[in-house]
């Protein structure tokens, strides 16, 4: 029984009226103060120009905002080299850096195309002691003591294409061309393999290289047409 109700209103609407009619309480009596964070007041009160003198206050110091690379230092030097399509390169200096921004922003080899960063496209493809890998997946001081190829190394300067890239332009197995670098790398790596390959090693080799333009059956043309050029 809600208290505080007469008969004749229970009669007239039932227990829903009358909850219905029952005085509210304020939201102030309702509402619990809750506990005060320690420190809110102290920082909303903190001017604009306290957190410009402290952050200049650092600078100053000589703090710097990102810890420095922990392998900049003399012991680097003295390392293996890292040969990309034949060339001894200095190993790079930051041990983070992946190997893909390597041969990118370091070397100038922008054949090397980055897509997702998470080795599923294949784009990023290159050949490493001449087997296919995923450059965005390796870190490039990984690569120290190792042969790198990208597509800029597959054919010789001014002379004529590597067989890979003859079949590609052969069989049209490219549109847009930003996955052919990994693609022709693919199976480069896979002719050496199979030099003879059946058509499901085909479908294996290039199950880590995707198109979103062609499809895949010109592709496949142009890797059968890669193994009659090899052998020539």
């Amino acid at each position: 029984m809600v208290p505080g109700v007469t008969q004749e209103i229970r009669d007239r609407g039932g227990v829903a009226a009358a909850r219905r009619l029952r005085p509210r309480r304020s939201r102030a009596r309702r509402r619990s103060p809750g506990p005060v964070r320690r420190g809110a007041n102290a920082s909303a009160g903190r001017s604009e120009k306290s957190h410009a003198g402290l952050a200049a206050q650092r600078r100053r110091r000589g703090q710097p905002r990102i810890s420095p690379s922990p392998c900049a230092g003399p012991h680097r030097q003295g390392l293996r080299r890292v040969k990309v399509n034949g060339v001894p390169h200095p190993a790079p200096v930051d041990p983070r850096r992946l190997l893909s921004d390597h041969l990118r922003h370091d070397l100038g080899l922008t054949g090397t195309h980055v897509g997702c960063e998470h080795g599923v496209c294949g784009c990023c493809t290159v050949l490493f002691d001449g087997a296919p890998i995923r450059s965005c997946l390796i870190l490039a001081v990984q690569a120290e003591g190792h042969e790198v190829m990208t597509i800029e190394g597959l054919a010789v300067p001014d002379g004529p294409l590597h067989p890979v890239q003859q079949a590609f332009h052969e069989c049209h197995g490219l549109q847009c061309g930003f996955c052919t670098p990994g693609f022709v790398l693919s199976v480069v790596g896979l002719l050496a393999e199979h030099p003879h390959p059946t058509p499901e090693q085909v479908d294996e080799g290039i199950s880590g290289n995707l198109c979103r333009c062609t499809g895949y059956a010109s592709i496949r043309r142009a890797v059968a047409r890669a193994a009659e050029l090899s052998k020539q």
